[in-house]
């Protein structure tokens, strides 16, 4: 029996995923996961925490923020592979990252010269040199076992 009546469809296109990203995309390095994969983001990109990656080059923590030049294994948006890091030769040099940690059994403080970002799945918070506190989540709960006050120049629901 021959195969003529068999028809192969693209597991994308049976999802209604048929796009195909070809060519070299710059993307930047967001972090990197438990596992110690770097996990990046581009233009496009339908994960707003990032896309795990693999890659053809060497990534520390010291490269978070760099822009990377992004390619992707059969052209697929969700498996992007770091090709390198973009340098600037014009570009001042970077002063190097300040970032410190202190803890002494009862406190922990982090501190950064941007922001600081908690990441878990898809909630995460984020807090900015401006002061900004941003909760970002798919479900957010507050409870008090007293008061629960909520404060500010203007408070705004919905």
């Amino acid at each position: 029996m021959g195969d003529e009546g068999l028809e192969v469809v693209d597991e994308r296109q049976a999802s209604g995923q048929s796009r195909r990203i070809d060519g070299v995309v710059i993307g930047m390095l967001v972090g990197f996961s438990a596992d110690g994969e770097p996990v990046v983001a581009f233009p496009g990109n339908a994960v707003e925490s990032g896309v795990g990656a693999r890659t053809a080059v060497k990534l520390s923590s010291d490269d978070i923020g760099c822009e990377l030049a992004l390619m992707f294994e059969g052209g697929d948006p969700v498996r992007p592979l770091v090709m390198g890091r973009l340098h600037r030769p014009d570009a001042p040099p970077q002063e190097p990252r300040r970032i410190t940690a202190e803890a002494d059994g009862e406190r922990l403080e982090l501190r950064a010269d941007r922001e600081i970002v908690l990441r878990c799945g898809r909630a995460s918070i984020t807090l900015t040199r401006a002061g900004k506190i941003l909760l970002r989540g798919a479900y957010l709960l507050s409870r008090s076992s007293g008061v629960n006050r909520i404060k500010g120049g203007s408070v705004q629901i919905n």
